[in-house]
């Protein structure tokens, strides 16, 4: 039987804790999973019970939404993130992947976080979710994949200048890249022969270099070394034509040079179904498209879509690794 999935509360005062209250809603006769926050940070929209262990989430989930208590020092002001809960949010996530390494989780799931807030009250030294969950699965390197039922994509560089770009793209960092996408595809979606089709960085992929020789002179030479080791790719394509329907059906996964290149495409697409997915670490990992949309929080307004679709998604993963 698949393990449930863990998650973590993200920052108590945005959307993350009334959403998966509604991702409970939509989700308790189809998977199992359990949520790590404090009790009083609830929203009680809907019957919530405590579990002492990850094994008896699936016991309660029909009925209740699976709680591990993990007290907190500050109380839940929605919109207005509270410094002393820093320590509270970086301990969920933490507690989380210790239950995936352990097997007692099948996945880990996150709510969005804060990172000032996490900065402001507990010094947090890394960017983001993604950094700290590396950190805590001991790689050094991960790759984020955005997917839904259409599309998924990796961008090779992310959240850098686009003047940044072109020095930042190395053949060391698109060959882990690629290595990291097909394995996560492999491992984790079930695809034995991963298709990857890799955009080039300038318009029309260079043009032969009359528009830039990135794309001849970096991109070109990974690719042909990695088809020779067995990889399934194509490109360096123009991006401009990689996304319609037709094309899209040519490839398992997109391999993008920088953020928007990657992430333009998927939102277009999809904008609510949208799940980020850590590919790399020795756990699966996923999150809602989102943050934690301080300017809606406590209203009851906020969409579960994405976080109902990153629930789905791991547990799919669960069952093909």
């Amino acid at each position: 039987m698949t393990a449930p999935i863990a998650v973590s509360c993200g920052e108590p005062a945005g959307v993350g804790l009334e959403i998966i209250e509604k991702a409970w809603t939509a989700l308790k006769d189809d998977l199992s999973f359990f949520l790590i926050a404090d009790p009083a940070h609830l929203h009680a929209t809907v019957p919530v019970q405590e579990i002492r262990s990850p094994a008896q989430a699936a016991d309660v989930m029909l009925n209740a939404l699976p709680l591990l208590a993990h007290p907190f020092a500050g109380i839940r002001t929605a919109g207005a993130p509270d410094p002393q809960n820093a320590e509270g949010v970086i301990t969920a996530i933490s507690r989380a992947a210790d239950f995936a390494l352990t097997g007692a989780a099948s996945a880990v799931c996150t709510l969005p976080i804060h990172k000032k807030a996490l900065k402001d009250g507990a010094d947090f030294p890394y960017p983001g979710h993604t950094e700290y969950l590396a950190h805590l699965g001991k790689v050094d390197r991960v790759v984020m994949m955005l997917a839904s039922d259409q599309l998924r994509v990796v961008p090779t560089t992310i959240h850098i200048a686009l003047k940044d770009v072109p020095t930042a793209l190395t053949p060391d960092l698109l060959r882990d890249t690629i290595r990291i996408t097909g394995a996560g595809l492999r491992t984790q979606f079930g695809i034995a022969n991963p298709r990857l089709a890799v955009a080039g960085l300038n318009p029309h992929a260079g043009e032969g270099g009359a528009m830039g020789l990135e794309d001849m002179d970096t991109i070109a030479p990974v690719l042909d070394q990695m088809r020779a080791e067995g990889y399934d790719l194509s490109g360096p394509l123009p991006a401009d034509t990689m996304f319609h329907a037709r094309a899209r059906a040519n490839y398992d996964a997109a391999i993008c040079a920088y953020h928007d290149q990657a992430l333009i495409p998927i939102k277009t697409l999809d904008f609510d179904r949208g799940v980020n997915v850590t590919l790399g670490l020795p756990f699966i990992r996923t999150s809602p498209d989102h943050g934690t949309a301080f300017d809606i929080a406590g209203q009851g307004i906020a969409n579960p879509t994405s976080t109902i679709e990153a629930l789905r998604m791991a547990w799919r993963m669960a069952q093909a690794s």
